[in-house]
């Protein structure tokens, strides 16, 4: 029988930085993961932090993964009343652990503004769900048209995030970023910034970006990227706390 997560996406997942053999802020991603699960409504607890710990070490150790990522999946394994007449009753998640080398990014890094809107008012707002198509087609318009990445905005016009990554900006030597409520992400790497250096959490509409001084990208998959260009428009590279910050 077909699973509500085969059938509709429905899951949560975190891809974490691996360094030295070491996930990077294991407990941020852990605390997003049930904090998502709860809101989709998906019962973890009988799968025990430190059973999933302990998978994800033998995953990494099994793949000899030193420097790298990991994504930790959490799927929904009920069946669907639409589609069984047998539904199990009790919920059933399961764990998929999968490792991989980092991202290789241009030194170039093309940034321009996506023509797909994010919805703040959706459910999903702000949960890193299975259910990842439309970022994923987001970013692949934008490289159709020779681009790395895109800042998509809501329906309200504020600016949320990339596609893939949360974004932060410099202007009037001030650092920005888009807050929670414009439907972004609340990224791990987001919040170690946040924790570290000051920035103003803001909603404001895409021409914020048009003057900025610099712009970054953040993600435990990437880091921090400074973006080269945006809307062709090259940006001067500049010395700022944001890229010292992680230890990658």
């Amino acid at each position: 029988m077909m699973s509500q997560s085969q059938l509709y996406g429905k899951g949560v997942f975190t891809t974490i930085s691996v360094m030295n053999g070491v996930p990077f802020l294991l407990d941020k991603h852990f605390r997003r993961l049930i904090e998502n699960s709860r809101k989709i409504e998906l019962q973890v607890e009988r799968l025990a932090l430190e059973n999933i710990t302990a998978a994800l070490f033998e995953q990494l150790e099994r793949d000899k993964v030193i420097n790298g990522k990991a994504r930790i999946t959490l799927l929904d394994e009920t069946t669907s009343e639409i589609w069984s007449p047998e539904t199990s009753i009790e919920q059933k998640a399961t764990l998929l652990i999968l490792t991989g080398e980092r991202r290789q990014l241009s030194k170039l890094f093309r940034l321009t503004k996506s023509s797909y809107p994010t919805n703040s008012r959706s459910p999903l707002a702000g949960i890193k769900s299975c259910n990842y198509l439309e970022p994923i087609m987001s970013l692949e318009e934008a490289k159709t048209r020779g681009f790395h990445e895109a800042i998509r905005v809501n329906e309200r016009g504020f600016v949320t995030s990339a596609c893939m990554a949360n974004v932060f900006w410099v202007k009037g030597g001030e650092l920005f970023t888009p807050g929670l409520a414009t439907g972004c992400l609340a990224g791990t790497t987001r919040e170690f910034v946040l924790e570290n250096i000051d920035c103003r959490e803001v909603e404001v509409g895409i021409e914020a970006l048009d003057d900025a001084a610099a712009i970054f990208l953040t993600s435990a998959g990437i880091g921090v990227v400074q973006v080269a260009e945006f809307e062709g428009k090259r940006l001067e590279k500049i010395d700022h706390p944001i890229l010292h910050l992680l230890p990658y």
